[in-house]
């Protein structure tokens, strides 16, 4: 028996020691060298017809100091109906900040298809429901929450304004005149 628990403590203390190891690969809210290079390798997989999991896709928005495209690596959650992005790194996360400067404008490239998109952030009150199925779907975020998707929907309610979810709308390409 007493092997067991030490077994399970030593489980425990991995897992604590891999999600502290995630959370220093993105201090201060941006990913480091080894997190930039793992993200684009992301960012190829989940914007191709074949390599993408359902859940994965690829945002497209302009930087807001040069205008550049930018593409991150995001999980889509869905939740009654409607698809959310959800930032794990906060409102300081270059793409959040990317996508209040472009109004919500931005594209969403999933298994392939690329399509234009409005994203509207959602009041904190109305997220903790959407942050609870976002864990389930991208156990991944889980060190940056430091929750777990059977957490109690008051401990989201306590974590939703430090982490900003967006309803993606899809909408019409621009035409060029």
């Amino acid at each position: 028996m007493s092997g067991d628990r030490a077994g399970t403590r030593g489980l425990a203390a991995l897992k604590r020691g891999l999600a502290a190891l995630k959370r220093a690969m993105y201090r201060d809210g941006r990913p480091n060298g080894v997190m930039r290079l793992w993200n684009r390798l992301d960012a190829f997989a989940y914007g191709a017809r074949w390599l993408s999991p359902p859940h994965a896709a690829v945002l497209k928005v302009a930087g807001r100091r040069t205008g550049n495209l930018t593409s991150v690596p995001v999980a889509v959650t869905r939740h009654r109906g409607a698809d959310f992005l959800v930032s794990m790194l906060g409102p300081d996360a270059g793409w959040v900040r990317n996508v209040r400067a472009a109004g919500g404008h931005a594209a969403l490239r999933r298994q392939g298809r690329e399509t234009p998109i409005l994203l509207e952030e959602i009041p904190a009150e109305e997220r903790p429901e959407i942050l609870r199925r976002y864990l389930a779907g991208a156990p991944g975020a889980r060190p940056h929450l430091r929750l777990g998707p059977s957490a109690p929907l008051a401990e989201f309610l306590r974590i939703a304004p430090r982490h900003p979810v967006f309803r993606v709308h899809e909408r019409q390409p621009e035409r060029l005149t």
